[in-house]
């Protein structure tokens, strides 16, 4: 009963009803506070027509949460898009890594050096190759690697 649930309508329309009472739905470009953390809702999505299916702009959300002076971006399955890009000020990055819905390495590795996160966490990835993203982002930022996955 005090979880805080925050998604996109599309997510929030699949929930089970005994969860519903618990979820803020949030369209890009809102924001709100929940539990002393603000959370903006930032676009994700494809940028292929032949993916344009999966990942709409507006369909989900990435999000920028402000807390305890702390920027964390978690990027939702997006493509290497602008509003990525121009992120600022972010401390730590959850960057997605997987084809045919999100990023290859080298895109998500050339959108992490330009919005320059201090930190980042590859998650998302399986089968992509985390230790080649590490590598192209280089001294960009720290990277840290993580088994999201499980074996």
């Amino acid at each position: 009963e005090k979880t805080v649930v925050i998604a996109p309508e599309a997510v929030a329309a699949l929930a089970p009803a005994g969860l519903k009472k618990s979820i803020t739905t949030m369209a890009n470009g809102k924001s709100v506070e929940k539990a002393g953390i603000n959370v903006e809702a930032v676009p994700m999505k494809n940028l292929t027509l032949t993916r344009l299916r999966f990942h709409y702009k507006g369909r989900g959300n990435g999000y920028v949460m402000t807390f305890g002076g702390k920027w964390v971006y978690l990027s939702g399955d997006t493509k290497d898009i602008p509003e990525m890009r121009a992120l600022k000020k972010i401390d730590v990055a959850f960057v997605c890594m997987n084809l045919t819905y999100t990023m290859t390495p080298e895109q998500a590795a050339d959108a992490a050096r330009e919005f320059n996160p201090k930190t980042i966490y590859p998650y998302n990835y399986r089968g992509s190759d985390t230790a080649k993203f590490k590598k192209l982002v280089g001294d960009a930022s720290e990277v840290r690697l993580r088994d999201w996955n499980g074996k």
